[in-house]
């Protein structure tokens, strides 16, 4: 497998013991590492802000010694990059003797562009100003004695692979409009920063947040490299620290304060950023800069594995700390939405049916914590379990317990005889089929509306996104509600909240009941058994959760095509599912996602709590009739 091919570059930041003032050892420090078989395997390597002289050298910026020794390893260093990227910092004097802090992006053998430091901080500890002249506004070509014919200025984008980046140098990032953002409208879709940035109590933190964020206003993949503590610390310390930042999200960083060569590796996934700037069109609508200059060529570049980890469960967060701040978010937007819900329709009441499930657990909670917020008693939540032809007794003493425990009213209507005089009517040949199924179905939504009707509530509807991005759900039914407050809570995460529920919130006897629920297989409960114990296992029939879940995230969140949600999959579930079962559910992933639309295409309203939602007004809008074939061939093969 070719990783490129699905996206991928791999991105090295080193950042070498630093010999200060000896480019030429700099240069030997520098090269050893571009020989080394795992940087080698990387697409584009950048080394810190002034790695060719060392950042800390101060007047020594001024000696023409220095600077012919730093052009005379510049010569070294490009004739030993190839198809590789590789981005240095160095001095630079122009002819008219200006002096530059500037990067030199290398391919070929030769140095294909020359961009300038912008902003020069000349406050605190740093006095850049008493060495070097902003670049800013600079684009002009230069005959190099020893490095030939180079462009220099900061309208440049360099092509890695089949993407290309763009390059601001250290304090650029913290300028109130940084070059970056002129680079990324221009088409950049990875910004590579070398930097020297010292050590503070607390910069870390503030340098990894502004790089994350960077990285999130310019929709793109920003690679931050520093220089480490081999660099003077006469009066500041250098860390070394590396961060590689994708749209927004931490991909990974370096350890901080190694003596000796901080290498730090990420991947890069510029098929991801494509599709998030094309579904973002505010950053679509931007007016563009003009006069940019592209270097470098897209060759066809081999990635044959990845470091980078997707967690099995994206939806869940893997921190508990995390975890919990997101659960007590989530279950708040879900409240907040129900309770402007029902003072909109001037409810009295709120009618939940109760199964003994996941999910109708999960909205019974809502229902308590919406009442709490309208200051409204506890017994205007109406509970309404309806046991039928293929009722456990476990899951209706589930619903029974958990009634008793919240302190709701809670009506138990049987649907047998309703169901079987229904299926009568239709000369029903009394197979469980599909019309067996659906009919209990339609039984007991009708009962929720019509019992809303009598009290003069709403029905709050119970159906999760996993469902409904399966098509999970009888139409006209289970699918319908006045207010659906799961619309969006994958089935995951309703696991993961009802859990954190039980051990954070509930007392010791409303958590043995959520426990007794989590401990229930997930089942719609439709088809009979020969004893009491449940027939239908949902995930026997359709697939593990887990694995659609994961399939749901990267197709609606990062847009990432069958092939490579297949390929992420076999990585991820490594030992849990083989690769014929993963294809598989995949197959009846795409096929119940394509066919089922129709469900999706009249949702009920219902809050968003995350960043994928399946909402025809709002996140997802698709034909009833898109055709999945091509993909499912396209499966079939793999």
């Amino acid at each position: 497998m070719n990783y490129a091919d699905l996206g991928y570059l791999r991105l090295a930041a080193i950042a070498p013991p630093v010999h200060i003032g000896n480019p030429e050892a700099n240069a030997g420090e520098i090269l050893t590492q571009l020989q080394q078989p795992e940087i080698r395997s990387a697409a584009l390597v950048a080394f810190p802000e002034l790695s060719v002289s060392g950042y800390t050298c101060e007047d020594l910026f001024f000696n023409n010694d220095m600077i012919v020794a730093c052009e005379q390893a510049l010569v070294s260093i490009a004739a030993a990059s190839t198809e590789q990227i590789v981005v240095v910092g160095s001095p630079f004097r122009l002819p008219d003797g200006r002096l530059l802090n500037a990067a030199f992006v290398c391919q070929h053998g030769q140095v294909i562009g020359v961009v300038p430091k912008i902003s020069n901080p000349n406050y605190g500890e740093f006095y850049d100003k008493r060495w070097f002249v902003s670049g800013a506004e600079l684009e002009l070509s230069v005959d190099h004695p020893l490095l030939g014919n180079i462009w220099v200025g900061t309208q440049q984008l360099f092509a890695v692979g089949e993407s290309r980046f763009a390059v601001e140098i250290c304090e650029d990032l913290w300028h109130p409009m940084p070059p970056s953002s002129s680079h990324v409208l221009a088409g950049a879709e990875l910004i590579v920063n070398l930097s020297a940035s010292p050590e503070l109590v607390g910069k870390a933190d503030y340098r990894r947040d502004l790089v994350r964020m960077a990285s999130a206003q310019g929709v793109c993949g920003y690679l931050y490299v520093s220089c480490g503590p081999m660099e003077s610390t006469r009066d500041v310390v250098f860390g070394g620290h590396q961060i590689y930042a994708e749209n927004g999200m931490l991909i990974g960083e370096s350890d901080r304060f190694a003596m000796d060569t901080c290498s730090f590796f990420a991947e890069t996934d510029w098929q991801k950023l494509r599709h998030d700037r094309t579904r973002n069109n505010t950053f679509a609508a931007a007016s563009r800069p003009v006069n940019y200059r592209t270097a470098g060529t897209a060759n066809h570049y081999s990635l044959q594995s990845i470091d980078r980890v997707y967690p099995p469960h994206p939806f869940v967060p893997d921190d508990e700390a995390e975890l919990t701040a997101r659960a007590s978010e989530i279950l708040k937007i879900q409240a907040t939405g129900l309770a402007r819900r029902v003072l909109a329709s001037h409810a009295r009441s709120l009618v939940l049916g109760v199964s003994g499930g996941l999910d109708s657990t999960l909205a019974l909670l809502v229902c308590l914590d919406t009442l709490d917020i309208l200051g409204r008693p506890v017994d205007e939540l109406l509970a309404v379990t309806m046991p039928g032809p293929a009722t456990s007794e476990h899951t209706l003493e589930t619903a029974r317990i958990l009634a008793d425990v919240c302190g709701c009213t809670l009506r138990e209507i049987s649907i047998d005889a309703s169901v079987k005089q229904h299926l009568l009517d239709l000369s029903h040949n009394g197979s469980h089929d599909v019309v067996f199924e659906n009919a209990q179905a339609r039984e007991r939504t009708q009962l929720l509306f019509d019992i809303a009707n009598q009290t003069g509530g709403i029905v709050v509807g119970t159906g999760d996104l996993s469902e409904l991005a399966l098509g999970w759900c009888t139409y006209n039914a289970d699918q319908m509600s006045s207010y659906n407050v799961n619309v969006s809570v994958p089935k995951t995460l309703v696991k993961y909240l009802c859990r954190w529920y039980a051990q954070h919130r509930a007392s010791e006897k409303f958590s043995k009941a959520l426990l007794r629920v989590l401990d229930t297989p997930i089942s719609p409960e439709l088809i009979p058994s020969d004893s009491d114990a449940i027939a239908q296992e949902t995930e026997s029939i359709i697939g593990p959760y887990e694995l659609h879940d994961f399939f749901i995230y990267h197709y609606l969140r990062n847009g990432f095509g069958a092939r490579k949600i297949y390929t992420l999959a076999t990585t991820t579930f490594t030992g849990q599912y083989d690769e014929e079962s993963i294809k598989k559910w995949l197959s009846v992933f795409y096929r119940r996602f394509y066919t089922q639309q129709f469900k999706r295409s009249t949702l009920p309203a219902g809050p968003k709590i995350g960043s994928v939602s399946l909402s025809p007004r709002g996140d997802w809008r698709m034909p009833d009739e898109a055709d999945v074939s091509a993909i499912l061939e396209q499966i079939d093969t793999f």
